[in-house]
């Protein structure tokens, strides 16, 4: 079976595809925010937020030869010595107390000149930032309206009869 297989090829190779977000993941472990496509944005996502992961495991790991091993699989991913380093060593503190969504994606409103791709912004989320929170009920629903906007009335109080016209 093939589920979970799917991936956004990117229109390169499978090599080409790895080597491209082993970069896209080691600038933006080093720099805090990208600029790239949107759908590059979209596939960098899930690939970077699994090594912070690994980093999160490592850092509260006592035994020493499990974090030698996910760092090494972290390096494994991201190719870049100095980016591990600086994600196990001192970006991962910021993660520990957050249980996943790692990283934010802003469409920008310009598109590149050259192939009108759209363009986005990926940067990590910070520690103390809560994000906002999405309503339970849905905006346009007639039936949640219509019960928020009914007068409440009692039991003990007669309801008036409306005049006939």
């Amino acid at each position: 079976m093939r589920h979970n297989k799917h991936h956004s090829s990117l229109g390169v190779t499978r090599e080409h595809r790895a080597a491209m977000l082993s970069n896209m993941a080691a600038s933006l472990i080093l720099h805090g925010r990208i600029k790239t496509t949107l759908t590059k944005a979209k596939a960098l996502r899930p690939f970077v937020e699994k090594v912070i992961t690994k980093a999160k495991k490592a850092s509260v790991s006592t035994d020493k030869k499990d974090k030698l091993h996910l760092r090494r699989l972290a390096l494994r991913d991201v190719r870049d010595s100095a980016a591990v380093d600086l994600l196990f060593d001192e970006k991962c503190k910021e993660f520990l107390n957050r249980s996943g969504g790692y990283t934010r994606i802003y469409k920008l409103s310009q598109q590149r000149l050259g192939d009108a791709a759209e363009l986005a912004l990926i940067e990590f989320i910070k520690a103390d930032d809560v994000g906002y929170k999405k309503s339970k009920t849905r905006k346009g629903s007639k039936a949640s309206k219509s019960v928020a906007d009914a007068p409440q009335v009692a039991a003990s109080e007669p309801v008036a009869a409306a005049p006939s016209a």
